[in-house]
């Protein structure tokens, strides 16, 4: 292994940490000035490494420089810029149509890493590992876990990977193979699929052949997995898409059906009403006084819908979608502030054309 015992790592200098517990560090090249992420693993497979740093994939980060030494592999890779792909689903953005381009992306970067021989085995795929750059293309992370895959092998005698998205035979039930990974992809589906603002059952019949307890009942390969989606796709993708669904509709704190949330928005909701159908203006006729109450009421209900992302609505203002978290907060703020602007702006043209 002539790169695993090269020190080069001295020719980068840290500017920033990324994640301490996990030791990641955004690091400079001293000559080039080029960014880079620069990783101490203490679980690895140095073969694995070794290989992804001889052979690059499109769709993995691009490996510069590996430096074992201790019991640690220090991995200095390709700076991907871009948000992570829990980060979108944690803001409900995604689309049936983006759902299908992820999965169809993942399954052609494991298709190259499966077609390794012996073929490399991921073990760890989840959405704070997959970044999706400004181009809307997919990147997988994290090789940490992976390991070659051996037919010989009885089972897994180390647990690596995430819970929750790792399959049965990471827990010692079976050994690690192509079918590991797809199982992954069929919890990572499914997860994207529940953030969807509309409900869809189109990917259920692909989940639960992805998810079988038996390696063998599940897809027999990635190439076959992505097959299904794109036969699943292109006749479906645009009838399913319905926006404007009766569920669609349903208010925040209600959309997820969780007793908690709705024993909080209920009352929320109940005080808005209130406040809005009890509002008095002095002089007032009538249809003035009921005009300002509903306008009222629409500029209570749009800093509510605003601010829990209501049909989507953030997508459409790009500081919402910001990374950075302060950035993020203060999108939704000016983004409930346009709104009730507007709203405002409805009422007085309003009372302007009943004047």
């Amino acid at each position: 292994m002539d790169h695993l015992d090269r020190p080069a790592i001295s020719n980068y200098k840290t500017i920033a940490v990324l994640n301490e517990a996990h030791k990641v560090y955004l690091v400079q090249h001293r000559e080039s000035c080029q960014i880079y992420v620069e990783k101490v693993l203490d679980v690895y497979n140095s073969q694995v490494y070794q290989y992804l740093y001889e052979n690059h994939f499109s769709g993995i980060p691009k490996i510069e420089e590996l430096y074992e030494d201790t019991n640690q592999l220090i991995v200095v890779e390709e700076y991907i810029a871009g948000q992570s792909l829990q980060d979108i689903i944690d803001h409900s953005v995604l689309n049936i149509e983006l759902i299908f381009h992820y999965m169809i992306e993942l399954c052609k970067i494991l298709e190259h890493t499966h077609a390794v021989n012996p073929p490399i085995i991921h073990r760890d795929i989840k959405p704070s590992n997959i970044i999706v750059t400004s181009f809307n293309n997919v990147v997988l992370l994290d090789f940490n876990a992976a390991k070659y895959y051996s037919d010989g092998s009885s089972s897994d005698t180390v647990l690596l990977g995430t819970k929750g998205y790792a399959a049965p035979e990471q827990y010692g039930f079976g050994s690690s193979a192509p079918q590991t990974d797809i199982y992954a992809l069929g919890i990572l589906l499914k997860e994207m699929t529940a953030s969807l603002i509309n409900s869809t059952s189109i990917f259920d019949p692909v989940i639960a052949k992805c998810t079988q307890m038996n390696p063998s009942d599940r897809y027999s390969s990635i190439a076959e997995l992505k097959s299904a989606l794109q036969q699943l796709a292109h006749p479906t993708v645009q009838a399913v898409e319905e926006p404007f669904s009766l569920k669609s509709l349903i208010f925040p704190g209600y959309r997820t059906k969780t007793p908690w949330h709705m024993i909080v928005a209920t009352p929320i909701y109940a005080f808005i009403f209130w406040l809005s159908l009890s509002l008095e203006i002095k002089g007032a006729s009538i249809s003035k006084l009921w005009l300002e109450r509903i306008c009222f009421l629409l500029m209570m209900l749009s800093i509510v819908f605003g601010s829990f992302n209501y049909l989507g609505m953030q997508k459409y203002f790009p500081l919402c979608m910001c990374k950075n978290r302060i950035l993020h907060y203060l999108g939704i703020i000016l983004l409930d502030f346009l709104l009730v602007m507007a709203f405002m702006m409805l009422l007085i043209i309003t009372e302007s054309l009943l004047c």
